[in-house]
């Protein structure tokens, strides 16, 4: 049994590209109404003359602390609620420590975790009174191992999964459902790879690789479950990862 998202309004962060963009296209398939949040104002609006009447475009930065308040208060008042929180914006952060500048590390960790914070926090406010809801958190499998490569990257996602957890045992009798989306190698343009590309087909063909759409449609999976079913982490790889 599922359940329908039909009629839904959802805030998406990262809308613009990837993993996000993926999500908004899955959702307003689903008749969701989204509001789209990214940097790029262009980008958005490109987005929502795609999808007539179902996407409604904000263009702000999560690393800015204020953001989180203002975007969930316009939702609200534009739409009249919110069913669905997924904060996905993030940005990366390779290599050993002692090649990441201060300044790399500090907008990382604005964006991929003080984002996400703030952006859960300001929606549990209209979202716990109500009683319902979803909070589906972008994360990584780089959340549950600790990669090497990435040492920064991997300890932003570690504080991640730390707060969707922690989160998630605070508002378990809420009736909000929280959880946590974490892909292995993604095939879009945070690492280079245009969609239908032929360099995207050999990674998928290799099994090196999974699409944006192969995430989104696991986050369709999390969010149509019946009420009494959450889905607290879901780690999606590619079939050859070796992690």
């Amino acid at each position: 049994m599922t359940t329908s998202l039909h009629g839904k309004v959802a805030l998406l962060t990262g809308a613009s590209s990837g993993i996000g963009l993926a999500t908004c296209e899955a959702l307003v398939a689903e008749g969701v109404h989204i509001v789209a949040v990214a940097r790029s104002n262009d980008k958005l609006m490109n987005l929502a003359e795609s999808a007539p009447g179902s996407v409604t475009p904000i263009a702000a930065d999560v690393s800015d602390s204020q953001t989180a308040e203002s975007i969930v208060a316009e939702t609200v008042q534009r739409l009249g609620g919110l069913d669905i929180v997924l904060p996905n914006a993030g940005i990366y952060v390779g290599g050993d420590i002692t090649e990441s500048t201060p300044e790399q590390i500090e907008s990382l960790v604005s964006t991929n975790v003080t984002g996400v914070m703030t952006l859960v926090r300001a929606a549990l406010r209209h979202l716990l009174p109500q009683g319902s809801g979803d909070i589906i958190v972008t994360s990584s499998v780089s959340g549950h191992q600790d990669i090497e490569w990435e040492p920064v990257y991997s300890a932003s996602k570690h504080a991640v999964q730390s707060f969707v957890h922690t989160t998630r045992r605070q508002t378990a009798e809420s009736g909000v459902r929280i959880g946590a989306i974490a892909p292995g190698v993604v095939l879009n343009p945070l690492w280079g790879f245009a969609h239908g590309s032929p360099e995207e087909a050999e990674r998928i063909e290799a099994r090196t690789g999974i699409r944006s759409s192969d995430v989104a449609d696991a986050i369709l999976y999390m969010l149509t479950r019946p009420a009494h079913v959450t889905i607290r982490d879901l780690v999606l790889l590619p079939t050859g990862q070796p992690i």
